[in-house]
């Protein structure tokens, strides 16, 4: 896998344990009292103990934090740009222009397996018809 890849697969893990994160943290958060007006909000009734629920943010910090150090790892890996902003400039125009070369290249060659395609179906339908009309070839 290349490194682009593994950055925007690292970067969905990322999202997604923010997601999960967040999510988690909403859920598990404290009723409040909006105001004195309001009644008194409902108990937490969840399943967990107040211990896992306090051990939980720790944990799932800590998976984000690690995914973000991996991420700069793979940001680091990239390779180190040469030179500056004109002299990128001047090697994107020579890529472009083998690009066009390249292309020119491949179109030609085209044109040409499309002739000898042309040629090849011409001698087949000869054939063909020869072979149903059961003559024999001049």
């Amino acid at each position: 896998m290349d490194i682009i890849s593994q950055l925007q697969e690292q970067a969905n893990t990322i999202a997604s344990l923010a997601f999960n994160t967040f999510g988690t943290l909403q859920r598990d958060a404290p009723p409040v009292r909006l105001s004195p007006n309001y009644p008194e909000p409902p108990a937490n009734t969840t399943t967990e103990t107040p211990a896992d629920i306090a051990e939980q943010p720790k944990l799932m910090s800590a998976a984000l934090v690690k995914a973000a150090k991996q991420f700069d790892v793979l940001v680091s890996a990239l390779p180190v740009s040469e030179g500056d902003e004109e002299a990128q400039l001047k090697r994107i125009a020579e890529l472009q222009a083998e690009n066009e070369e390249v292309g020119q290249e491949l179109q030609n060659q085209l044109e040409a397996a499309e002739t000898e395609l042309r040629q090849v179906q011409g001698l087949f339908n000869e054939a063909a018809d020869n072979c149903l009309n059961l003559k024999k070839p001049d």
